[in-house]
Formats: structure tokens, sequence, C-alpha cells
């Protein structure tokens, strides 16, 4: 018997009118036999890219460079500022994605969207969205691993992290949400609205802790304090380089439009989920950044900790809470990292499935009992500990291979909004869409792109040595390099883009039952 679900038939456009919907019928007119299961709803659509996304992970692993790059006054209006303008990136993905809700996402939207050289748009998105995403399961690994080994700290002060443990860790954290990706996608689901819950409940209680619980905060015009430590003497490229700390948070939300083929009415959903995710998280962020700001104590002791967040927790709640408020910050890493691996599969599953990776026909295939790709969930764990090993030499030679992670996840953002843009009228949008907004915030997003993308390769500390040196270019070029010498040498003849396997009818008759 067929376990097609019949997704709610009706939505409403930019205006009053009815739109019929089925999942199966738009997947099939893209060319696409369903072969995953829609158990996703509205909310773990939106849950997915919430966890993500996931802002106690983000500005407690960020925080002390904001304070050393502009300082409180760069954190928060930074926040509010660069917040708004990932929600024009957001905005502007949720319309593509409406159009097209395929685990491809990016890199199929590029090649659909694209007017000529379809193949070559397509290419360059899927790598870097793939590097993007490997880049980032491999750095909030490393970054969980940090802060677990900060709290056995806390727990048994004899206790000596070193790299070769953080690895070590690290490799644990990954295998084991490579088992939970391997089960079924109830079980995926059920873990992202737990993360949810985890993130809303953990910062209300962090927050409440720090507003209750220090002897005394700082005044309500400490916000305005500028601070610039970053071994540069002028004072605005300190401060730009502040808005590092909001753009290394807020990403991944593309998670939304990657578990399109799994999400029950996803041309309306996945949008939603991707646009949702940006303002709760701008919103809840918000709160937590002026609770961890307002209860800095000793403001040069802090900024010169191995992890100021967990210093501010020390100063004004003790250790004893400290370790209780850094258990839940270390619970939201792992389920963030749970969660970017969930992503990072989709995207291999549907590359793969047009034929643009290695061994391609291995990582399409979906196993019949559970219903998920499960060789492509170990890939891409595999890959992601190809670029933790490096750290076990050198935390300098890591760095530089996950830093590519944001850039080349924005860049991958950046490519459809800009194609869609480049199409004009032409652009057929799905339900969800901008209407006469669109091209105003396609503009807003790909220039907020262009700019962020360049302060992510700037120098972020003076002076600059082999430890200091930002690798984020060196690694981008290298990753480019290599996708264009495979592009030349074999790939542009074989790789057309998004590829359709038939008719809607024929490939109905595909969908696995």
């Amino acid at each position: 018997m067929s376990e097609r679900m019949s997704a709610p038939r009706t939505r409403r456009r930019a205006g009053r009118d009815p739109v019929a919907i089925d999942d199966d019928a738009t997947l099939h007119a893209m060319g696409y036999p369903r072969k995953l299961t829609r158990r996703f709803q509205a909310f773990d659509n939106f849950a997915i890219s919430f966890t993500i996304i996931n802002i106690l992970s983000g500005i407690f692993s960020s925080f002390g460079f904001g304070m050393n790059a502009g300082g409180p006054r760069i954190l928060v209006f930074g926040w509010i500022g660069v917040s708004v303008m990932v929600l024009f990136i957001g905005a502007a993905m949720a319309e593509v994605a409406s159009a097209y809700p395929t685990s491809g996402a990016l890199y199929f939207s590029a090649g659909k969207l694209a007017k000529k050289h379809q193949g070559a748009w397509s290419w360059y998105t899927g790598w870097l969205n793939f590097v993007g995403q490997v880049g980032g399961t491999a750095a909030t690994g490393y970054a969980a691993a940090t802060f677990i080994q900060a709290f056995l700290a806390l727990q048994w002060p004899s206790y000596e992290p070193t790299a070769h443990q953080t690895v070590l860790i690290t490799a644990l954290v990954i295998v084991i949400q490579g088992l939970a990706n391997t089960y079924t996608v109830r079980l995926v689901a059920v873990l992202n609205r737990i993360s949810v819950w985890w993130l809303l409940i953990g910062l209300v209680v962090i927050v409440g802790a720090l507003v209750a619980g220090p002897d005394e905060h700082r005044p309500a015009s400490f916000v305005t304090h500028f601070v610039n430590s970053t071994g540069f003497t002028h004072g605005l490229y300190g401060g730009m380089l502040g808005l590092l700390v909001t753009s290394w948070t807020f990403t991944g939300f593309d998670g939304s439009f990657h578990m399109s083929e799994e999400t029950v009415r996803a041309t309306v959903n996945a949008p939603r989920g991707i646009t949702r995710s940006i303002g709760y998280s701008a919103v809840a962020g918000l709160v937590l950044m002026l609770a961890l700001v307002y209860s800095i104590g000793d403001y040069a002791k802090v900024a010169g900790s191995s992890a100021p967040p967990v210093q501010i927790l020390i100063d004004g709640l003790g250790v004893g809470t400290a370790k209780l408020l850094l258990l839940i910050v270390i619970g939201a890493m792992l389920f963030c990292g749970l969660a970017n691996l969930t992503s990072n599969t989709r995207q291999i599953f549907a590359f793969s499935r047009d034929g643009a990776m290695p061994g391609s026909r291995w990582w399409h295939t979906v196993s019949p009992r559970t219903r998920t790709p499960v060789k492509a969930v170990w890939l891409a764990v595999a890959c992601s500990l190809a670029l933790v090993l490096p750290g076990w030499w050198s935390h300098t030679a890591f760095t530089a291979i996950v830093s590519v992670n944001v850039v080349g996840l924005f860049l991958a953002y950046a490519v459809p909004i800009f194609l869609r843009l480049r199409l004009g009228a032409d652009f057929r949008p799905g339900p969800w869409h901008l209407g006469r907004w669109s091209t105003p915030v396609g503009v807003v997003a790909v220039g907020w792109v262009l700019l962020s993308s360049v302060l992510f390769m700037l120098p972020q500390a003076s002076p600059i040595t082999v430890d200091s040196f930002n690798y984020a270019p060196i690694a981008l070029a290298a990753v480019l390099v290599i996708a264009t010498v495979w592009w030349f040498a074999t790939a542009r003849r074989r790789f057309r883009g998004p590829v359709s396997y038939g008719r809607p009818d024929e490939v109905a008759a595909m969908d696995l039952v």
C-alpha cells in the first residue's frame, strides 16, 4: 500500500484565492519521484532552521570576539541591524523555496533560474553549499567539544583540555549525530521539536538567572559603550568586524529548504520555516545578548578569558550555577549539530540524485526500512570528520578549513536570489511570494551577502601572524579552484544541472511505496 501522504489542498495566494496544493504533484512536475517520507509538519520544518541558527550556540561561541570588536554597542545594535539584513536574505530565499520545494534547494533553484549555463550555476552553488554545510557540522561539533571540556574543567579543576581530546570528543559527537540521523525521519523530527523547547526554555532560564542573580548590573547607558581591542587603530574597522558575531550565528536557515521533500504543504511551510526561524531567533537572541551585556563585571577580565560568556556566568552566579547553565548551552550545541547534519545529508542526497557527486548512485539511495538516505548520512559524517582531523595537529589548520563555512553558505544563498532578480518577470513564483517587494528585497539581500562576505575575508586581528591570519580567502579560493578544475576536466560534459526523470505521470510511477 502506498505511503503517499495527502497534503491539505488549499492555501491562499497573495490575494484571497485558494490555490490547490499537492506536494507529490509539485515534486513530479519538477521531474522527481517521491523517495522520502513526508512527516515534517510546519513546526518541524521551522524547528530544523531554528535549531541550526541556534542563538545559544552562536552567541556563546562568538560573544568574546564581539567584546573586543566593537563591544556592547556593536553586540547589541549590530545584532539588530544584521538580523534585519538576514531577514531580507531569508525572505528572498523563501520566495525561491516556494517555487522549487526540493531537497536540492539552492543548487536546484540556481539551475532552474539561470537563463544559460544552467549546469555551471548549479554546479558552483551546489559545491559551495556542500562545503559550507560540512564545515558547519564540523565547526559546531568542535564548539560543543570545547564547551564540554570547559564544563569538565569546572567540574574537575585538575582536568586540562588538549587539542587531541577536543578532536576525539568532536568525532564522538558527530558519530552519535550520524547514528541519530540513520534512523527514521520521525525520530529526527521529534528531536528537532525537543530542541526548540530546549532552546526557548534554556533561554528563559539563562536570562532569568542573569537578571536575578548578579548583585549588580551595568547601567542602561552601557549599551553604547564601544571597545576596539582588535589591534587595528581604526574604530570603524573594528566595529565592522564585530558585525560578524551576528552573521556567524545566522547560518543554516536553508535547512527548511532542504527538508522540503519531507515537509507537508512544502510550498508554504518551507518558506514560512525560513522566515519564522530568522525572526524568532532575532528577537530571542537580542534578549540573550542584552542579558549577557548588562551582566558583564570586570570587562577586561571577561574579555580576556578563554570563554567570556562562561566567565560572566561564573562571576555573576557562582561556579555551581554556571555549570548547570553551561549544560544547557552544550545541549543546544549538540542539537544544532544534529540538525545541521540532517540538512547536509539532504543536500548530498539531492546533489547525488542529479549525478553531481563522485559515487552518486550510492549517495542518493534511500533505506527501504527507515526511508532515510542512510549512505548520504555517513558520507556527511565522514567529510565532517575529515575537516576536524587537522585540529589534531593545529587549531589554526582546523580554523583555516572550516572558515569557508559561513562564506560558502552565504554565497550559495545569494546565487539563486541573484538569478531570480535577473530573470525578472519571467520568474514563476510559488504560493508564498513577496509580490512587488520581491525585487527590492532581493537587491538588499544580495548586497548584504557581498558586503558581509568581504568582512569575513578581511584580517580580524592585528598584528597579523600565522595564528591570527584569516584563512577564509585561501580556503574559499581552494574550493573554487577545485570546483573549476573539476568542472572543465569532466563535469561540464556530464552534468547539465538538475535532471528530470520523466513526465509527471512517469515519475509518479517511480514513487517509493
